[in-house]
């Protein structure tokens, strides 16, 4: 069964990244997917062959000599590099069409191309981001959720994410890390098919707080959501001293780093992986990757956007999909 790619913005690096995919399919072994979105985004960026299907039972067979569309939205001009609120309104068409594809089970996961979230707000957006309406139309509370950066050596999860760091103190409770374990560990149970993991859980303040000298947030809110975990029975470790907790020999012992803020997460992540990067949304019905970049407006309709993260979302999305008996 095909994975379904929504387009993003389609001013955006998305259309060309997905493009890009579809050319290496054989070299770099791409599972079959199709696309969601306005087929002119395609075409204002590649001059490769594309064909609108009706139906993602259409997707394999065309797959191997068109890319396959489901089209979504379109009817406005298309800029590369130059994002409008059509654009905007055309985006969330696809995501919202490629989202009930993957609940229907006609798809055997989602992937979701780079958006703005700027101009998403402007047509009134009022999500934090893809992640939480995607859970709300999958019928999850978007606290159940977690979001996890995914790369060859390394997943990182936050605990809080979109959040100030001037507020990220409020914002970070015992309740809140243990919730996210649970997905965490639940998601590389379920996802990567890792029986018992290993969760490191960093800490907040350099040092992890030199026994409260530095911060005492490692002491009040940290340590005693990791002993609630332990007694749940848990392989959790910490609180860890950010700055030594990922390098190669540090990232050997654990299966997922447990993060306190956004990034703290993602800056280790996109350092060590930036063309590989994976965002992979767990506690959800269905399977959600996307590539851990942006719209990079910048560069869009250069040919310079590089498609190494889109073909590790479809890869990560398929094998995942595979162990819990979607694909």
């Amino acid at each position: 069964m095909p994975l379904a790619v929504s387009l993003g913005d389609p001013a955006g690096i998305g259309p060309e990244v997905i493009a890009k995919a579809w050319e290496v399919r054989k070299a770099d072994a791409v599972p079959p997917f199709f696309a969601v979105g306005d087929c002119d985004s395609l075409a204002a960026v590649w001059n490769g062959p594309v064909q609108a299907i009706a139906d993602p039972s259409e997707a394999c067979g065309v797959f191997k000599k068109a890319l396959p569309v489901i089209r979504a939205g379109g009817g406005g001009p298309i800029v590369p590099g130059s994002p409008d609120l059509d654009g905007a309104r055309t985006a969330l068409d696809s995501l919202e069409l490629a989202v009930g594809l993957a609940r229907s089970g006609t798809a055997s996961g989602l992937v979701t191309g780079p958006v703005s979230k700027a101009q998403l707000y402007a047509i009134g957006f009022v999500h934090a981001g893809q992640t939480e309406f995607v859970a709300e139309r999958c019928g999850v509370s978007s606290d159940l959720v977690a979001m996890m950066l995914v790369g060859p050596g390394l997943r990182t999860v936050p605990v809080t994410v979109h959040v100030a760091l001037r507020d990220v103190m409020d914002a970070l409770t015992a309740d809140r890390i243990v919730a996210k374990a649970r997905v965490t560990v639940r998601g590389l149970q379920r996802q990567f098919g890792i029986e018992a993991p290993r969760i490191a859980v960093a800490g907040l303040n350099p040092h992890a707080g030199e026994d409260g000298a530095l911060g005492r947030e490692e002491i009040e809110v940290i340590a005693p959501a990791i002993a609630r975990l332990r007694e749940e029975g848990f392989d959790v470790v910490g609180p860890l001293a950010p700055d030594t907790m990922f390098h190669e020999r540090a990232r050997a012992q654990y299966d997922a780093a447990l993060c306190m803020y956004h990034d703290q997460a993602l800056v280790p992540l996109k350092t060590l992986y930036f063309d590989e990067g994976v965002n992979m949304t767990l506690g959800l019905p269905i399977v959600r990757t996307s590539p851990d970049h942006g719209t990079a407006f910048a560069i869009a309709g250069k040919n310079q956007a590089h498609p190494g993260a889109m073909i590790a979302a479809l890869k990560t999305a398929a094998a995942a999909a595979r162990r819990i008996g979607l694909s």
